[in-house]
C-alpha cells in the first residue's frame, strides 16, 4: 500500500514538471527588488503598465503584462515561505476583489512562482483581481510533521491579504481562494473549515481567514489515496478531518470544481465524490469537466471541449463548450461571487 502512495505522487511530480511550458510564454514584470510591503510607501506610485511599452511584453505571449511584486513575507519572523503579488493592468484602485492561489507538488515539491501559478496569476490579474500566490511548508524526511501547519500558512496569508487590504487595494469582504493539484486540497480546506477551531485554525486569530468563493484544480479530496505517508501518526479520527468532505455543510463558500476526464493522478471520480456531498448538503458549486484533459494544467488545458453541471442559488443547470479553455467560465465564476 505505501508502494502505490510514493507511486501516486511521483507520478504527481513527474507530471507538474512534465506539464510546466517555458516560463518565457508569460507576460510578467518582475518587480524583485520589493522584498516586504513595508518598504513600498504605496503602491499607488508605481508606474502604470503601458500595453505599448516593449520591453513589458515577453516575447509570443500576446498578453498585456501584469506587475509581480516578488518574495513578501506573510509569515512569523524566521519563516522562510514568502507569497508574490500580482497587480491589475492600468491605475491602481482601491476596493478590488482578490484571489489567493496555492501551488501543488503532492504535499512536498512546488512553488509559487511555477508556471501554472504564475499563469492562473496572471490571467486573473488581467481580469481585474489582485492576486496572492503563496509558499506553504513542505513534508521532507528532516521536516515530518507538516500537518496541518500547511493548512494554517495557507490561512495565513489569507488572513495577510485582509490585513494589508488597504496598501493592496484590496476590498477586504471580497477574497478568494484557488489552488492546482495539493493546493486545490489545501483551497478546499481553507474555504470549508472554520478558521478558528477547526484543522489548522487559529483560535487566537485577530484578522479572518474567511473566504467568500474557492477554486478547486484536480485537486485531491482523500489524504488516503494522497500523501498519506505524509501524516504522522495520524489516527483514523484524525484522518477523517482531513478529508474535504467532513467539512461540507450548508453555508459554506461557492466551489468551483476543474477536474480533467483523463487524469492520471487524481482520478475524476475525487471530484463526483466531493459534487456528491455538496449536493447533499444543497451547497453552491460549478463543475467542470474538461474532456481529455490530463493533470497540473492552468486555465488553458489541453482537451477536446468541457460539460459543466451548475447548482447556484437554488437553481441546478447543464451546459458545454467545443473549447477546453476555462479561463471566461473561471472569471464569470468570480464575478457571480466575489464581483469585479
Amino acid at each position: 500500500m505505501r508502494i502505490q502512495f510514493l507511486y501516486v505522487l511521483l507520478c504527481m511530480a513527474i507530471s507538474v514538471q512534465a506539464a510546466e511550458p517555458v516560463a518565457a510564454k508569460l507576460s510578467v514584470e518582475e518587480r524583485a527588488g520589493i522584498k516586504d510591503l513595508e518598504t513600498v510607501k504605496s503602491l499607488s506610485q508605481l508606474p502604470a503598465l503601458k500595453a505599448d511599452d516593449a520591453q513589458l511584453l515577453v516575447a509570443n505571449s500576446g498578453k498585456v503584462a501584469v506587475r509581480r511584486l516578488s518574495n513578501l513575507s506573510f509569515l512569523p519572523e524566521g519563516r522562510k515561505e514568502k507569497l508574490d503579488i500580482y497587480l491589475p493592468t492600468g491605475e491602481f484602485k482601491k476596493g478590488r476583489p482578490a484571489v489567493l492561489f496555492i501551488h501543488g507538488g503532492g504535499f512536498k515539491t512546488g512553488d509559487k512562482a511555477e508556471f501554472r501559478s504564475a499563469s492562473v496569476s496572471a490571467d486573473l490579474a488581467r481580469a481585474g483581481y489582485v492576486v496572492a500566490s503563496c509558499n506553504y511548508v513542505l513534508f521532507s524526511k528532516k521536516n515530518p510533521g507538516v500537518w496541518p501547519q500547511n493548512v494554517s500558512d495557507c490561512r495565513n496569508a489569507v488572513r495577510w491579504l485582509r490585513q494589508n487590504a488597504d496598501a493592496l487595494g484590496v476590498d477586504p469582504s471580497r477574497i478568494a481562494v484557488a489552488g492546482g493539484s495539493a493546493g486545490g486540497y489545501l483551497a478546499l480546506m481553507v474555504g470549508f473549515s472554520e478558521d478558528k477551531i477547526e484543522l489548522g485554525g487559529d483560535p487566537l486569530a485577530k484578522v479572518s481567514a474567511k473566504v467568500s468563493a474557492v477554486i478547486n484544480m484536480y485537486g485531491a479530496t482523500d489524504p488516503n489515496h494522497h500523501g498519506k505517508e505524509t501524516l504522522v501518526n495520524a489516527d483514523p479520527e484524525a484522518m477523517r478531518l482531513f478529508i474535504p468532505m467532513t467539512h461540507v455543510k450548508a453555508g459554506i463558500p461557492p466551489v468551483l470544481i476543474l477536474h480533467g476526464s483523463a487524469d492520471p493522478t487524481v482520478p475524476l471520480s475525487e471530484s463526483e465524490d466531493l459534487v456528491k456531498a455538496l449536493v447533499a448538503a444543497k451547497a453552491d458549486y460549478e463543475f467542470i469537466v474538461i474532456k481529455d484533459a490530463v493533470h497540473t494544467f492552468d486555465l488553458h488545458p489541453v482537451g477536446t471541449g468541457w460539460s459543466r453541471t451548475t447548482f447556484y442559488k437554488g437553481i441546478a443547470k447543464e451546459d458545454s463548450s467545443g473549447s477546453a479553455d476555462v479561463e471566461v467560465a473561471t472569471t464569470d465564476f468570480l464575478k457571480r461571487t466575489i464581483g469585479k
